[in-house]
């Protein structure tokens, strides 16, 4: 298969840039789809890598806002920014497992004029909010990061969204809380790199169960270490 999707989990005892600089050694001139996490900014100056990422920002993060916002305090304009955004669901909807150039163009030709018209309606709304204002701060969030959530208008292998990744990470905590942690560092390390096999099962259709006991009947018969990729999940067949 080419180009498998992967699922790569990471442990480490702190969410700052350097472990994402870390982890993406080797790899450069990218475009990393993200949160709005200031730990990935660095990524992305070339003053601090010298072959900087492109970053492409959430969707859902930024609609999240609004909608909590709306749950406290009634607000026309989260009303309408709910509605608008998802305008552009409805769109991605449509496109959903079809080849980037064909979600492109879908992309350009509606989901670019509703991206168009709210930028201007957004900078109208905020000379009527003060700059105090909660709401005023969760709508200068999606303003500021503008380049990068406008960014799959123009590349069709990106989502709108982080929501896959979010998917992927669910069975952590709730494993975290049924095992009452890792133990140790090691043993975090460890959960890493099981987790990061089963997840990537999971998102090639393959049974997780299955696979990690094929795969380790295999090693115990002497797999040749030179053909390591057959032993991958997305070449694994029951």
């Amino acid at each position: 298969m080419r180009n498998p999707p992967i699922v790569v989990f990471h442990h480490s005892q702190s969410r700052g840039g350097k472990v994402a600089q870390e982890i993406l050694k080797g790899f450069a001139g990218g475009t990393l789809l993200v949160d709005g996490h200031g730990g990935y900014d660095p990524l992305a100056d070339p003053k601090k890598t010298a072959k900087p990422w492109t970053l492409a920002f959430c969707w859902t993060h930024w609609r999240r806002r609004f909608v909590k916002f709306s749950q406290d305090t009634p607000s026309p304009i989260c009303d309408e920014m709910i509605a608008r955004i998802a305008q552009l669901y409805a769109i991605e909807k449509e496109i959903r497992g079809r080849d980037p150039a064909a979600r492109v163009t879908v992309r350009q030709k509606f989901s670019k004029p509703i991206v168009e018209a709210l930028r201007p309606w957004l900078e109208g709304c905020l000379q009527d909010l003060s700059s105090s204002n909660e709401l005023s701060t969760h709508i200068r969030y999606g303003l500021k990061r503008w380049d990068g959530m406008t960014r799959f208008l123009e590349d069709g292998r990106l989502e709108m969204d982080t929501n896959g990744v979010e998917n992927a990470i669910r069975p952590i905590p709730l494993t975290r809380k049924n095992a009452l942690f890792a133990g140790s560092t090691d043993g975090a390390k460890t959960w890493a790199r099981i987790a990061s096999l089963i997840g990537t099962c999971r998102l090639n259709g393959v049974n997780p169960e299955a696979y990690i006991a094929a795969t380790l009947r295999k090693i115990l018969d002497q797999h040749m270490q030179s053909d390591i990729a057959a032993l991958m999940p997305w070449n694994f067949r029951e």
